[in-house]
């Protein structure tokens, strides 16, 4: 659409609507004019009210204002693709320009959460974040103008994800750093090199994680899944606890599921059992694992966000929706055979990724911490993930873990 064009009768119910013949256009600098297109002239005032009007605030983000070859000025939105001669900005008078929240549900895109939002001045680390939900949330982010750094245990992976996103919008802010969460010492380089970098950190997304793994011990004598899941995030945020602090306000978001209310990791006495989080071969079943890992990401997150929210850090846990098709499951068969069946009818990565950016982003959850969201809507987790005493505990028990001990020594 180049221009508003206003079809019918003179009186009209709106003072501000144009008469037919006239259009609404706009000069370099934003001023706004009127063309008649009978008459053939043009005019700095209303003609219906006699006012001159500017257009109010800068262009939405994503948006330039060009020249063609004829001299005439156009707007190019790179994030959708188009240009057109009519200024995006004309479209809100001053009072329209006010952000009110939104509702979003499981239909969202992460996209449509962003449209017309500025990040340049927001530096973000997302874990995982070369595939799946974690590459749409950095897609989504890195299009808006952040700085996103991908840590990944894959950096070949990364590093295609990085073009990817380069390739759509050459302007894109987005590295990719190592960061293995299945080892201890990989997070404390990953830690030391970021902060070496002299960056904020106002976002950290702990989106990583795997799923009906078959059993096995990281090189820090742990269960793959329930250090990849858990601990290593929990590792993370303890390295980076303080560069968080430094950029208050900062968000974290913890990237957990609604299999979380399928277990527990109490033992007989009411404690949090190590046990149960990191089994013995013969004791291990994949997806209990999964669920117990997922139940200790919210426990964490709301630990973390009692412990840090009186310093400006705040904390949610998400589970990004049911039926989605992503590569966390490859390693088992039958449930890679039962998502390509019903792939038609599950959500889309960048659907997947709403609730995480809704969580990183939305200005209406400043401040706000030590909650659940699924589908962009609050709710209640299961009665064991709002047990104080068991996130107390998790932590207490986590902080001990990832201590670190000689070389040759291992936690079990």
């Amino acid at each position: 659409m180049a221009a508003l064009k206003y079809a019918g009768m003179d009186d009209t119910d709106s003072e501000d609507e144009l008469p037919p013949g006239w259009e609404e256009r706009s000069t370099k600098d934003g001023w706004v004019y009127y063309a008649n297109h009978d008459e053939m002239k043009t005019q700095w005032e209303h003609p219906k009210t006699g006012k001159k009007k500017r257009c109010a605030g800068d262009l939405p983000y994503g948006w330039e204002q060009e020249t063609d070859e004829k001299g005439q000025i156009v707007y190019v939105d790179h994030i959708n693709k188009r240009t057109t001669y009519f200024d995006p900005r004309q479209a809100f008078t001053v009072e329209d320009v006010i952000i009110k929240p939104k509702r979003y549900d499981g239909n969202t895109a992460a996209l449509e959460i962003l449209q017309g939002r500025d990040f340049s001045d927001k530096v973000i680390v997302i874990t995982g974040g070369n595939s799946g939900i974690g590459f749409e949330t950095a897609r989504s982010f890195a299009l808006h103008g952040a700085h996103v750094i991908l840590a990944c245990r894959n950096l070949s992976r990364a590093g295609k994800a990085v073009i990817s996103i380069q390739e759509e919008w050459h302007k894109a802010r987005v590295e990719a750093m190592m960061c293995d969460l299945a080892s201890f010492r990989s997070v404390r380089e990953f830690a030391d090199s970021f902060k070496a970098k002299n960056l904020p950190l106002h976002i950290l997304v702990c989106n990583a994680g795997v799923c009906t793994q078959p059993w096995s011990l990281t090189e820090d004598g742990l269960e793959s899944t329930f250090q990849v899941c858990h601990l290593g995030h929990f590792l993370l945020v303890q390295c980076l606890q303080d560069v968080l602090r430094r950029s208050a306000p900062a968000r974290v978001v913890v990237v957990s599921s609604e299999s979380h209310r399928f277990t527990d990791l109490l033992d007989s006495c009411g404690k949090v059992d190590l046990a149960l989080l990191s089994p013995a071969k013969k004791n291990y079943w994949s997806m209990l694992a999964y669920n117990r890992a997922k139940l200790c990401n919210i426990l964490f997150s709301n630990e973390l966000h009692r412990r840090l929210s009186p310093h400006g850090v705040y904390s949610n846990a998400v589970h990004p929706g049911n039926m989605m098709y992503t590569s966390i499951h490859q390693s088992w068969w039958l449930m890679t055979f039962l998502f390509t069946l019903a792939r038609p009818f599950t959500k889309s990565m960048q659907q997947g990724a709403a609730t995480t950016v809704y969580c990183a982003a939305a200005p209406e959850l400043e401040g706000l911490g030590g909650m659940y969201f699924n589908n962009c809507f609050r709710c209640l987790p299961s009665v064991q993930a709002q047990d104080q005493s068991s996130a107390a505990s998790l932590w207490e028990l986590s902080e001990r873990l990832v201590a670190e001990r000689p070389a040759g020594i291992q936690a079990l």
